[in-house]
């Protein structure tokens, strides 16, 4: 690889953080490299795992990395802590400063913490005070600010000028990238001989660091972004087209309306293609990494199993890499992720039947449902539909079965005994 590469003056900061460094015009592999050293021993050294069941699934031969297993459960940790660590004396001392209400923030701030570097986040008004609280509780001074990322970007930029502090962005910074590209030399040391990797598309700092490693240890691998289909920033910018974007999407770590200018520029020449993917892929990865793997993701962190569920025949009978790249997502979202999950499968539905309004009726039904195997959720009456006769009633039952012909075997039962169901 060709390194261009520009000496800082002597004396400068960049010198007196790390005086073997030279600051360059790009991301290079011996970046990379060196972000690998200088985070060895302070993060996770994360295991990679084959996944019979995820294989047997999908068609693909399944490797994953658990960077869920970080202590903030992302991989944002590396890029925050490679940064922190370049840092001359005098940065240090005057504090960093982030824009973000994710992943990036609690990294930041946990690393902050553990290395005696004051620690700004500024979050919009809007974020879950959940995250808040975590950032918060690593140590970080979390300031409130603007209705959305953009105004909380403004005002972080503006008070990193008023204080003289460093700003650590999210993704639009070589050295971030140097550190989130360590995850691919990890998973190409474990497993030199990956033919595929599916990586998140957000700001794009972990495809470009990983797509620059992965490409030089292994030229003929190949790099195949993931994007919510709900924000399609990279794949816009790469089609040159105005897409809309914008939404209320599960994998909100990735929900990005513009890629960074030099992540994009990194990035672009390495990766084969962009796939968008649905919401019901994101949430059918989630619950697949919960009930197979039994381990937890978020809905970023569950995008490279997405993109293998919704495009089976680009990566059938290769050996894929997955990086699960974070597990924060809040208990109640996973919760309803893995009962929809049921309902999708079939596991819950709700059926409706019509019937006489008479003395015993609803427990006949309920007999009928009991011996078939199936399990009565909730009921629901109505007698004032005006589709059905008076002396009727609408039935709605929600039936819990193994799967989804354990469904059809007890709306069988049902046709049969004279209450024919239809699932609404």
């Amino acid at each position: 690889m060709t390194v261009q590469t520009t000496t800082p003056a002597p004396g400068s900061s960049a010198n007196k953080a790390d005086p073997t460094r030279e600051r360059t015009s790009r991301l290079t592999f011996e970046a990379i490299q060196a972000a690998a050293a200088r985070l060895k021993g302070q993060i996770e050294r994360t295991p990679m795992r084959h996944s019979r069941t995820l294989s047997e699934i999908t068609g693909a031969e399944v490797w994953i990395k658990f960077e869920n297993l970080q202590f903030t459960a992302a991989f944002k940790e590396r890029g925050a802590l490679n940064k922190l660590l370049l840092l001359s004396d005098e940065q240090r001392q005057r504090g960093v400063i982030a824009a973000s209400a994710g992943n990036h923030a609690q990294g930041l701030a946990y690393h902050g913490a553990r290395l005696g570097v004051p620690t700004t986040i500024v979050m919009p008004r809007q974020t879950p005070m959940v995250k808040v609280q975590h950032t918060r509780n690593f140590g970080a001074d979390v300031i409130l600010e603007g209705e959305s990322y953009d105004d909380a970007n403004t005002y972080a930029q503006t008070l990193c000028v008023e204080r003289g502090m460093t700003f650590v962005h999210p993704f639009n910074d070589f050295d971030v990238m140097a550190g989130q590209g360590t995850v691919a030399l990890e998973m190409l040391e474990d497993h030199p001989d990956l033919d595929v990797l599916p990586i998140p598309i957000g700001g794009g700092g972990l495809i470009a660091g990983m797509a620059v490693a992965a490409k030089t240890l292994n030229p003929n691998i190949r790099i195949v972004g993931v994007e919510p289909a709900m924000y399609p920033s990279f794949t816009a910018r790469l089609r040159n087209i105005n897409a809309r974007l914008g939404g209320s999407t599960i994998a909100e770590g990735i929900a990005v309306k513009q890629v960074g200018d030099l992540t994009y520029a990194t990035a672009r020449p390495l990766i084969e293609d962009v796939l968008l993917i649905e919401e019901a892929d994101f949430e059918s990865a989630i619950a697949l990494y919960c009930n197979v793997e039994k381990t937890v993701a978020e809905g970023a962190g569950a995008a490279s199993l997405a993109a293998l569920l919704s495009h089976p025949e680009m990566f059938r009978g290769q050996k894929v890499g997955l990086i699960l790249c974070g597990g924060n997502i809040d208990s109640r979202l996973l919760a309803s992720v893995l009962t929809r999950e049921l309902v999708r499968e079939q596991r819950i539905v709700t059926v409706r039947l019509i019937g006489d309004d008479r003395s015993g009726l609803l427990a006949k039904i309920a007999n009928l449902i009991g011996d078939a195997g199936g399990n009565i959720i909730s009921f629901d009456h109505n007698r004032l539909a005006l589709d059905v006769p008076a002396k009727g009633a609408e039935f709605d039952i929600q039936i819990e079965t193994r799967d989804a012909q354990h469904t059809r075997d007890v709306m069988e039962a049902l046709r049969l005994a004279g209450y024919p169901p239809r699932i609404v």
